[in-house]
């Protein structure tokens, strides 16, 4: 719960994140809630664990694009539960909302420029919010710095605690970084170590040349080629079939 005075007897008047009015208990005023120039101080629990974090970073690693078996042999160095804060501005651009969320940090993490804070999971941030132990991250970015660059009419302004996993993983004697939203599982990667191409570059190449060379032949022997061709298909089909294994 976050506290305000009473506009009209001065009161302490106790209000959730949601509210948009609330009535004064001493004198039943009944008070709009203006978020349109205050800073409010939100915070999102941990909707990820420390095992379904792993879990998630493991399947990512399994995708298409990275290196080979990086999901078996990728060795995690770290794993850090943080509370990493953020800017969430609230516009009305031409009759329309439009949500702004924009870094209270200085970092080179992936992912934490591209944020989305869902709204219905904010929670009050003070001093009875439980982090469970997680690290808040320092904030050392003004508010400030962003408003001459937003669009349209101020709604509302806050910053947000968002909870992330930060996870360091080593592979080949190099050391990675990823990003896990534990609010919504999104996984945020900077570099990682690329699948190598050169396997399906050669088996294309290979493939290439052979109907080529195919295809010349045709003008001599049309069904010699045809055959030829049959042949180079299932080929090719199979040398690709062996590479996205094994390779």
């Amino acid at each position: 719960m976050a506290s305000m005075k009473c506009t009209k007897c001065g009161a302490p008047v106790e209000f959730d994140a949601g509210d948009r009015f609330v009535k004064c208990p001493y004198c039943s005023s009944q008070i709009f809630i203006d978020r349109s120039g205050a800073g409010f101080f939100y915070a999102l629990p941990f909707s990820v664990q420390e095992n379904d974090a792993v879990g998630m970073f493991r399947r990512w690693a399994g995708g298409s694009t990275r290196a080979k078996d990086l999901d078996k042999l990728a060795q995690i160095s770290s794993l850090k539960k943080q509370y990493f804060p953020v800017y969430m501005f609230k516009r009305d651009v031409n009759g329309m909302e439009q949500v702004y969320v924009e870094p209270a940090a200085s970092t080179t993490l992936p992912g934490l420029h591209n944020l989305k804070v869902p709204g219905g999971d904010l929670k009050i941030f003070d001093d009875k919010f439980n982090t469970n132990g997680a690290e808040m991250i320092k904030i050392d970015i003004e508010m400030a710095h962003y408003l001459s660059s937003l669009p349209g009419t101020p709604k509302e302004q806050a910053l947000v605690y968002f909870p992330i996993w930060r996870l360091d993983y080593v592979f080949e004697q190099r050391t990675y970084v990823v990003v896990i939203s534990a609010s919504s599982g999104e996984v945020f990667s900077g570099p990682f170590p690329p699948r190598s191409s050169a396997a399906y570059v050669a088996v294309a190449g290979m493939g290439f040349v052979a109907f080529l060379a195919e295809g010349l032949l045709a003008v001599l022997s049309p069904i010699l080629a045809a055959g030829l061709m049959a042949v180079t298909v299932a080929a090719v089909f199979a040398a690709s079939l062996f590479v996205a294994r094994r390779m």
